[in-house]
């Protein structure tokens, strides 16, 4: 696959997180249920209404919907992620139907709404949107979940662990790569051009601390800084992010301060 496009079926690439796992659900950040639900009113949905949790993880969406009474469909195309997020329901106590797949190979639906977390960006994305049109209904919307991090002081631990990363190829993985192309398009643009026009968003910023092995294992939770991706460079890229913690705070005690998102796309004209 190219560095400088989107993916297909033919060059995805299904277990890139495969060496994620064990620090996805550990380290980054979830959605609470606040803001799943404010994201559910938007979107019109009911208790029993049918979910779409595509590209699941190990369940940070998948789980909360459940627990609001959606009967929820969660894909992966991960196995380990399909078993994390199958681990995360039970111990839960609720009901989600988790199966392997992609967005290459979409479950026949209907759903009310189909929800994404940090995912869409690795999909062939006009493409996908195309196939959700099939088997959303008149009435349903799509839910775009992610973070934002903004640039203070608090964060500056993200901009040295960005910038380490970026010395150990971060800047190469096809996720950065594509968005250096001058016909990139926006999240947004392609929205506006299907049949998901209608845009509106919900958030809510939190505020947590971190300890410095916390930085370490999230860095590890991302495609584009896994241990697979490192590989023999793993335990240098975790000596250098180490010691760019320990000249931030000594202490070892970091803030994070962050923005998460959901955006609800529905159709322009709603049934």
């Amino acid at each position: 696959m190219s560095d400088n496009a989107e993916p297909t079926s033919a060059t995805f690439d299904p277990r890139r997180f495969r060496t994620t796992v064990p620090f996805y659900a550990r380290y980054r950040l979830g959605y609470s249920d606040a803001l799943v639900t404010r994201a559910a009113a938007l979107a019109g949905l009911r208790p029993g209404d049918a979910v779409m949790d595509l590209g699941c993880g190990p369940g940070l969406l998948a789980v909360p919907l459940a627990r609001l009474g959606f009967k929820v469909v969660a894909v992966d195309p991960e196995p380990d992620m399909v078993d994390a997020c199958r681990a995360a329901a039970q111990e839960a106590g609720v009901a989600v139907d988790v199966r392997l797949g992609s967005s290459f190979d979409l479950p026949a639906g209907p759903f009310r709404l189909v929800t994404m977390g940090r995912s869409f960006h690795w999909m062939d994305r006009a493409a996908t949107l195309r196939s959700l049109d099939r088997i959303v209904t008149a009435d349903g919307a799509l839910a775009f979940f992610e973070d934002d991090h903004p640039e203070t002081m608090e964060n500056a631990w993200r901009r040295a662990l960005r910038d380490i990363g970026d010395r150990y190829g971060r800047m190469d993985s096809p996720n950065v790569a594509v968005k250096r192309q001058a016909d990139y398009r926006s999240q947004v643009s392609l929205l506006l051009d299907s049949a998901f026009a209608r845009l509106e968003g919900v958030s809510e910023v939190v505020r947590r601390t971190r300890s410095a092995d916390e930085i370490v294992g999230l860095a590890l939770s991302t495609s584009t800084m896994s241990p697979a991706r490192l590989g023999e460079r793993g335990a240098a890229f975790e000596t250098e992010l180490r010691a760019a913690l320990a000249a931030l705070s000594p202490d070892g005690v970091f803030t994070e301060i962050a923005e998460l998102n959901a955006l609800v796309a529905r159709r322009s004209v709603a049934a």
